[in-house]
């Protein structure tokens, strides 16, 4: 079902992705957050859910999974972006993207910078990479330590290569100000590592149509499709629907 590939970065990092191909003019493309990758269980079931009205795009930020290079925390990533924008742009009629976390803001950035996407989701996005919250005494010890680090299909496609932490980063916050397209801010309240101020402070400062939805007692980016998937698909599908037609 997955076409698989790698794409090459200006900075020469390889960048692995898989690509649905079913046919469709649009495409979604799910960025995965820190310490994840495009074969987590989670997003792998959030892209099947897709098939029926979009091809799906899938791929590795730098420093995770099957891609090469470390994770440079937000500061050299846009490049990887940029790979995927020049590989879907001939191809498809329209592009939307769904992000999580660390992969939401990366994304804001890029697009402030490139453009390219008809719209966005993003899921669990930091405003600012410096102002993270992780309230390490609220853990979620469900998802982040008994799922993740216990469970099979919780470990499965996850972790990182770190890089250097200290290097400047973009703020999403200063590039939303840019944006044309519509974007829908998906958060939990019970978030302990982005706290839902950054959606909210993000939606605030968006210029272009948007929507924001917090849900009740949400845990953190990913972990929303697990505790989520009805709800989770049907914003995802419903917001698609309105804004990539």
């Amino acid at each position: 079902m997955w076409s698989r590939g790698v794409l090459l970065t200006f900075d020469k990092c390889n960048i692995s992705y898989c690509h649905h191909i079913g046919g469709h003019d649009k495409v979604v493309v799910i960025a995965h957050g820190f310490y994840n990758s495009k074969d987590s269980v989670l997003l792998q079931k959030l892209a099947r859910g897709l098939f029926d009205e979009y091809d799906v795009f899938m791929f590795d930020w730098r420093g995770h999974g099957q891609s090469s290079g470390l994770f440079w925390w937000t500061s050299k990533e846009e490049q990887d972006f940029r790979a995927v924008l020049e590989y879907l742009r001939p191809r498809y009629k329209s592009i939307g993207v769904t992000a999580f976390s660390l992969g939401a803001g990366i994304i804001i950035n890029a697009i402030a910078a490139e453009g390219g996407i008809a719209s966005l989701i993003s899921v669990s996005g930091p405003s600012d990479f410096n102002k993270i919250d992780y309230r390490l005494f609220e853990l979620d010890w469900k998802n982040d330590v008994v799922y993740t680090l216990i469970s099979k299909e919780g470990r499965t496609g996850k972790g990182v290569r770190p890089g250097p932490f200290w290097l400047k980063k973009n703020r999403p916050l200063d590039s939303i100000g840019k944006f044309k397209i519509p974007v829908l801010y998906i958060h939990g309240d019970k978030d302990w590592v982005v706290k839902s101020w950054h959606s909210q402070a993000l939606h605030d400062a968006t210029p272009s149509f948007k929507k924001i939805v917090i849900l009740k007692n949400g845990p953190h980016a990913e972990y929303l499709v697990k505790e989520y998937y009805g709800e989770m698909m049907g914003l995802i599908q419903g917001w698609f629907r309105e804004t990539l037609g």
